[in-house]
């Protein structure tokens, strides 16, 4: 008995990745045990959060501080999530860096993500 559904090729794929609407947000990687947060933001919230669970799991993410505890505690104790979407004024246009800029300054006030609280060393957020 064979599949409905047709097995999709890797370009299918990566089409379908450039086609999907990009979205600007806000998202989080918290240590469950000591409550620790890395915040960070993005005017395209695909690759992120994909990207810092791979460099832990390399061993190559360029916050120390973020990397020893991934390797003292475990994957398990970190949970990795979008925490806001922007919605821009214009649907049409899609989300504007300013926009992102004032989502930043809500959430850097709410979750105050440096020294003893979080991973962030200084209050550039954003991805590049």
């Amino acid at each position: 008995m064979t599949s409905a559904t047709p097995t999709r090729t890797r370009a299918d794929q990566k089409r379908q990745y450039r086609e999907q609407p990009r979205r600007a947000g806000i998202y989080l990687i918290r240590n469950t045990v000591s409550g620790k947060v890395l915040l960070g933001s993005t005017m395209n919230l695909h690759g992120p959060l994909n990207r810092h669970r791979f460099m832990l799991g390399i061993g190559g993410h360029p916050n120390r501080a973020l990397q020893e505890d991934w390797r003292r505690l475990g994957p398990d104790a970190f949970e990795f999530t979008i925490a806001d979407v922007v919605t821009p004024q214009d649907e049409e246009a899609g989300p504007h860096e300013d926009e992102l800029w004032l989502l930043e300054q809500v959430w850097i006030e709410r979750t105050s993500p440096f020294g003893e609280r979080g991973y962030n060393l200084h209050p550039r957020i954003r991805d590049a």
